[in-house]
């Protein structure tokens, strides 16, 4: 395609470095990046895809961005490690095929990805997004529907952990998001609040609205001790919520999140058992006003709706969520419940996450605990 030069000047540390080029595709391009799918070509938006073109020179409207670091969804590298018995060298095996076949990451089981943390490499001269180059940032939209490519092998990985040091470049489109990363907490503690601050976002919005009800509801975390469990249940204190109750799978957990306060009553269960969730959050003071699913595994739908109030809503964050199995086992069990698919967007989600763990020393030290395992 044809692409002119753009000459312009920019600052890096403190210097003004003139006359920069980069080459900029002419012809017009899609906010959403339907110019980037390469299969099947003109008929799907990127993350529904199965190849996007992740290199060339950019359109008017996108960015590049030098990579740093992935982090893996919680569903998708569960799914990776299991599938490989924990053979870490054949998970970066996989993980470097999807990047190569289908220009993302994009876990061709769960559809889910992650996000990554760069520096911005380049600026095409439409970009909306407010971005300048040099500014280290957080992309906020998943790596499934980003243009990816992968440069160094990911030899500084081990396939051990959702956080992978990787050198590279991706794309973001004129729709995408991204946030400066803050200068008061480490590139990594920042990558892991925000790949989940849709959920303690969404958590708020809905808690506020049984407040200005009146109501002062029963939230039900399930999942509670993980990142997006804990910052869900400190949102939902925050935003008024009467009772809370968190549910984790093992005592090291429950003992974890006793100490944090972050939640009135700890109860251990599985939330894939219906009467045994349902007995548990009841005998901790439910049924829930609101139930939030937090956990990366599957069949954990209908062991939340009977552990509901009718009437209540159900705020599904996990990749690993069927909504056949969601909407059908509510409608097998009279369950007149709100079911609610949390997207990863809220306005401002990012800012309130990162207010949270600013503000709540407990949280803190979750997420930096979870840094050092």
């Amino acid at each position: 395609m044809d692409a002119v030069k753009v000459t312009f000047d920019r600052k890096c540390c403190g210097c003004v470095l003139a006359n920069e080029e980069i080459l900029v595709r002419t012809t017009p391009s899609s906010p959403v990046g339907m110019h980037r799918v390469v299969d099947p070509a003109g008929a799907a938006l990127p993350q529904a895809a199965r190849v996007l073109d992740a290199g060339g020179d950019l359109w008017p409207d996108e960015v590049r961005i030098d990579v740093e670091t992935l982090n893996l969804d919680a569903a998708s590298f569960r799914q990776l490690s299991e599938k490989h018995a924990g053979d870490g060298d054949a998970v970066r095996a996989e993980v470097l095929d999807i990047v190569a076949t289908r220009g993302k990451m994009q876990n061709p089981v769960t559809g889910s990805g992650g996000m990554l943390i760069g520096t911005v490499a380049e600026v095409g001269p439409q970009s909306p997004l407010g971005l300048a180059v040099g500014d280290r940032v957080a992309t906020l939209v998943s790596l499934s529907l980003t243009p990816l490519q992968l440069t160094d092998g990911l030899e500084r990985w081990d396939g051990r952990s959702e956080r992978v040091p990787a050198s590279g470049t991706a794309v973001l489109f004129g729709r995408s998001i991204a946030a400066r990363l803050p200068e008061d907490m480490s590139p990594d503690l920042a990558l892991m609040v925000m790949d989940v601050c849709g959920a303690p976002a969404l958590v708020s919005r809905v808690v506020g609205e049984y407040v200005d009800a009146g109501v002062s509801p029963t939230v039900v975390v399930l999942g509670g001790a993980g990142k997006s469990g804990s910052l869900s249940l400190a949102a939902a204190r925050a935003a008024g919520a009467g009772h809370l109750i968190g549910v984790v799978p093992v005592q090291r957990e429950a003992d974890q999140l006793t100490a944090s306060g972050l939640a009135d009553r700890v109860v251990i269960a599985d939330a894939r058992s219906p009467l045994g969730l349902a007995d548990a959050v009841a005998a901790a003071g439910g049924p829930a006003d609101v139930t939030v699913v937090c956990v990366d595994v599957p069949g954990c739908e209908q062991p939340a709706i009977l552990a509901t109030a009718q009437g209540g809503t159900i705020i599904f964050f996990s990749m690993a969520t069927s909504f056949s199995a969601a909407a059908l086992g509510a409608e097998g069990l009279a369950a007149d419940v709100r079911m609610l698919v949390g997207n990863g967007y809220v306005p401002g989600h990012a800012d309130l996450a990162l207010d949270l763990v600013r503000g709540n020393a407990t949280v803190r030290a979750l997420f930096e605990g979870r840094l050092s395992e």
